[in-house]
């Protein structure tokens, strides 16, 4: 079921959102050679906790059987799509990295998503992440009311695909408010004019994952990381969405 929010719930939506956006902003200055992923799920956890609200991920389950996530942040290195799990790994020179991240607050949820360069990296990363960046932003010009889903979903995958980069099938964007993961579901890729219809006051999480290669994904042993099946490098991008009368507002403003 889709759910529309009323104007209180907007705004503690807007709290939830500021809080991942202030935390894409502080690991913006450490993301750098020689810095753990585990370090920096450490600095996100201490400020998600210093304004109040509950790290969303942190024992979060996919399903009933899996093992809670052990991070406060999603730390996805390289080849790695989603869902990396924050560990001893040092960050070096050339590397990408994409940090996802999720609020509680109030009872309601806030989710961004950014991938960064650590340090210098090559011309075909560098591209990687400027087209999946710019993709996000094409998809969420397409959240009025009165479109559908699958117009969001066709303008970040046309636009992909016309850099020769691939979509991520197998996971997907979402509705969000007192659930992480509401309806409807947020494909990136799709046709325009099918799917849900998109009304004023929906909150929606936008996240394209563009993969340099194929865009056949694995799950890892750990049970939660995804990598590309080919090892080619991948980006996320995301922020959650208000759709207003007049178009869509970014909630979870990254600053930088």
């Amino acid at each position: 079921m889709i759910i529309v929010k009323s104007k209180r719930e907007i705004e503690l939506m807007k709290e939830a959102n500021r809080i991942v956006g202030g935390v894409i902003r502080i690991i913006a200055e450490y993301v750098k050679p020689g810095i753990t992923t585990l370090e920096l799920d450490k600095i996100a956890e201490k400020y998600i906790i210093s304004e109040g609200a509950i790290p969303a991920f942190k024992g979060y389950k996919l399903h009933n059987s899996q093992k809670g996530f052990p991070g406060s942040i999603c730390a996805s290195v390289n080849d790695e799509v989603v869902h990396g799990i924050p560990g001893p790994y040092v960050l070096k020179e050339g590397d990408i990295i994409s940090v996802d991240v999720g609020t509680l607050k109030n009872g309601f949820y806030g989710d961004t998503a950014y991938t960064f360069p650590v340090g210098k990296i090559s011309e075909e990363a560098e591209k990687l992440l400027k087209v999946t960046k710019n993709a996000l932003y094409i998809g969420i010009d397409q959240a009025r009311p009165k479109n559908r889903v699958g117009d969001i979903s066709y303008a970040i995958q046309s636009y992909v695909e016309s850099y020769g980069f691939s979509v991520v099938r197998e996971y997907v964007g979402h509705g969000i408010g007192k659930s992480l993961h509401e309806d409807p579901q947020i494909p990136n890729y799709g046709r325009k004019g099918i799917g849900p219809l998109l009304r004023q006051n929906m909150t929606i999480a936008i996240e394209p994952m563009v993969n340099i290669g194929s865009y056949e994904v694995k799950v890892k042993s750990n049970g939660w990381t995804v990598a590309t099946k080919d090892g080619s490098l991948s980006a996320h991008f995301e922020h959650t969405i208000l759709i207003n009368e007049d178009g869509p507002e970014i909630l979870s403003v990254w600053g930088i």
